[in-house]
């Protein structure tokens, strides 16, 4: 194996990333030396290249953190994993284990917390570090470009989903058809839900219809959006996902609930939207955010991909597209997700 790699870095907040030799990790204790094969191109790999959030990854950095490949060698203290095995990185890198939200179920929530891509080199390289103790371990024989996106963009909306407090049969609305919400609207399908897709374009609310969407709304074509889908659905939506990054979808989502439904939020728009306080109290609505999810939500969303429910759309291109990918996820042409090839 070579001292160096090839790796997409970020080096300022105002330049494109630079394809680079940069020297082979080599793992700690707990951790394993993973060759990544393809990472999924989220759009916070976007903000974390720009910059966007007020607490800044240190420069320079390796974004990426829905990286998937095959162990090549671990720390001394590694015993979850083992060379040969087909592991992936994840936005929750690592946690304290000793604060009260990881005693409880709740490591998503760690002060203490790592960030793949962000606090902590990611997985666009040919080579990525994962903490043995956190890494989503990868079911057997499954496409390692497919799976790609369900490291974070899936467990993102399944997690998402379980907190709306729905049931089977229940209409979950999803809000924005895009690398997330395509995917959630398959594990809302999955879970039993009735789902209804908003979106402003045609093409996207296709594919909603093609993964399983009962109910379609053209946000942009429709004046009345949330009307509109408590028309649709006798009266409302039980629960709604809202994975746009649009401030407009917010509200709308609220709007289309039935008494008593949940909005869960996981898209971060830049802008804040406003909440009718008097509706929430008075149909006693509840507004929650929900961050990627715990290692058991991940393997219970790679459960369902290993079981054929789960198919993300994807397009793989090479490492050395990422600027182009980056420019393209900026002005909303990317279908489904982009996974680019490592190796």
């Amino acid at each position: 194996m070579s001292d160096l790699m090839k790796a997409a870095v970020v080096e300022s907040f105002s330049q494109d990333l630079r394809i680079e030799k940069v020297p082979v990790p080599t793992p700690g204790p707990f951790e394993a030396l993973v060759r990544v094969e393809f990472s999924g191109v989220c759009h916070t790999d976007l903000h974390a290249a720009r910059g966007d959030w007020p607490v800044q990854p240190s420069l320079p950095f390796v974004p990426g953190h829905e990286g998937a490949g095959t162990v090549v060698a671990v720390g001394d203290r590694v015993t979850r994993v083992h060379v040969g095995q087909k592991v992936g990185n994840a936005w929750l890198a690592a946690a304290c284990g000793e604060c009260d939200f990881c005693e409880s179920g709740w490591e998503t929530l760690c002060p203490q917390q790592q960030n793949s891509g962000y606090s902590l080199n990611g997985s666009f390289g040919e080579f990525m570090l994962v903490d043995s103790r956190y890494c989503p371990i990868i079911p057997e024989g499954v496409d390692l470009a497919s799976v790609a996106p369900v490291l974070c963009a899936g467990v993102t909306v399944y997690k998402g989903l379980k907190r709306t407090d729905t049931k089977p049969g229940d209409w979950v609305l999803i809000s924005g058809i895009g690398g997330l919400g395509h995917i959630a609207v398959q594990y809302a399908v999955a879970m039993g839900r009735q789902v209804a897709a908003v979106d402003v374009d045609d093409a996207k609310l296709a594919l909603a219809q093609r993964h399983g969407a009962a109910v379609v709304v053209n946000a942009r074509e429709v004046s009345d959006p949330a009307a509109r889908l408590q028309e649709l659905t006798g009266g409302g939506v039980h629960g709604a996902l809202v994975t746009a990054v649009n401030g407009h979808a917010f509200p709308q989502a609220v709007g289309a609930l039935r008494r008593g439904g949940t909005v869960v939020l996981v898209g971060l728009p830049p802008e804040q939207f406003p909440l009718d306080i008097f509706t929430t109290v008075l149909f006693g609505l509840t507004v929650r955010g929900s961050i990627v999810g715990t290692r058991r939500d991940m393997a219970e969303a790679l459960d369902f991909f290993a079981r054929g429910k789960i198919h993300p759309t994807i397009t793989t291109r090479p490492l050395a597209d990422i600027n182009d990918v980056l420019h393209e996820l900026e002005e909303g042409r990317v279908d489904g997700r982009v996974v680019v090839r490592c190796d």
